[in-house]
């Protein structure tokens, strides 16, 4: 396309497909033809995948459906917070997907955990999801569903239960990583000697302050599909989402326990760390105690008077000497005795 070209470009299009009671006819179907085939269709519905659409190309399928303008306007912002509304006859769903990032060892700038989205358009008889990276692909989702018509055929609601099941298992397995990396600070420490690696304990409680923002919001959309408080939910999917939603509060609980894991873990570094400044601070005192006897010693002996018996003695020189090293040897027994040095 030259520089100068304004045509169109083409809509993202994952998939596009029709299922007619619950089964996917042969074929992706042409993105112009989706809506038109969906309403002639008897039990039927299309699920549209779409990654990463401009605002152009959302316009296009927006038109194609009858999309909310401010739902739209929300899919194409993205950083949303995880919510179910209702346009007229249609739902909207926005989820915050999140994925564990494999890293060779954790830093205080290593990311642990990446977070995407995705949105869905639900209505009578089409479902549009919008994903935006780093989401994971729904290709599987799709499968499994296709795999099981008797679900699909309760329409686009169903899809969506895929959707939010699949999000919600990711949790718990991020979760799961997550506890071994807390883990491993837990045990760094309450370690003797350590508790050193704070700035990796801090951006570990930064991921989980994180996931939780991702988790949490979630429960309310679960719940008002898992009592029904929007159309289009039959009393099985409803048992779906209640299952969906008891998952979701195991991975919100698991986040809060975590949570409180890492900032013990903390809380103990900071502990470890002041004690041993402490410590530190207490052998540089004790050091600087031992160097001021002979420095007094000598600082009196510096001075230029002419009455100090000692000097004109023969083992006079001889004696401040030992007088010296036995005052420091007795402020060094001192210092070791109350474990200074």
């Amino acid at each position: 396309m030259t520089a100068h070209d304004t045509s169109p470009q083409p809509v993202p299009v994952v998939d596009c497909a029709l299922y007619e009671y619950g089964r996917r006819r042969p074929g992706q179907l042409p993105l112009d033809e989706a809506m038109d085939a969906a309403r002639r269709t008897p039990g039927g519905f299309v699920w549209i995948g779409l990654h990463s659409p401009t605002a152009d190309q959302l316009q296009v399928v927006a038109r194609a459906f009858g999309l909310h303008p401010l739902a739209v306007e929300d899919a194409l912002e993205a950083h949303q917070r995880p919510k179910l509304e209702r346009y007229d006859d249609s739902l909207f769903l926005v989820l915050r997907t999140a994925v564990h990032l494999e890293h060779d060892q954790s830093t205080p700038t290593t990311d642990i955990v990446g977070t995407g989205e995705i949105m869905a358009f639900a209505g009578r008889d089409f479902i549009v999801v919008v994903r935006h990276d780093p989401s994971e692909h729904l290709g599987p989702v799709r499968s499994r569903l296709e795999a099981d018509p008797e679900r699909l055929a309760h329409g686009p609601v169903a899809v969506l239960h895929a959707i939010a099941d699949a999000v919600v298992d990711r949790y718990l397995d991020v979760v799961t990583s997550l506890e071994a990396e807390a883990d491993n600070v837990e045990n760094d420490a309450f370690s003797p000697g350590g508790g050193q690696d704070i700035g990796r304990m801090y951006q570990l409680k930064r991921e989980l302050v994180e996931l939780r923002r991702t988790v949490v919001p979630l429960a309310v959309p679960l719940r008002d599909l898992a009592e029904r408080r929007v159309p289009g939910v039959d009393k099985e999917l409803a048992a779906y989402f209640r299952d969906v939603a008891d998952h979701l509060a195991q991975a919100a609980d698991r986040v809060t326990a975590l949570t409180e894991l890492v900032d013990n873990a903390l809380t103990m570094a900071l502990a470890q760390t002041s004690i041993r400044q402490n410590h530190d601070m207490r052998r540089i005192s004790a050091a600087a105690a031992l160097i001021a006897v002979p420095v007094a010693v000598a600082g009196v002996y510096g001075m230029n008077f002419d009455h100090m018996p000692e000097l004109r003695r023969l083992f006079g020189y001889p004696l401040m000497l030992a007088s010296t090293a036995t005052l420091v040897t007795v402020v060094y027994l001192v210092f070791r005795r109350k474990k200074w040095l």
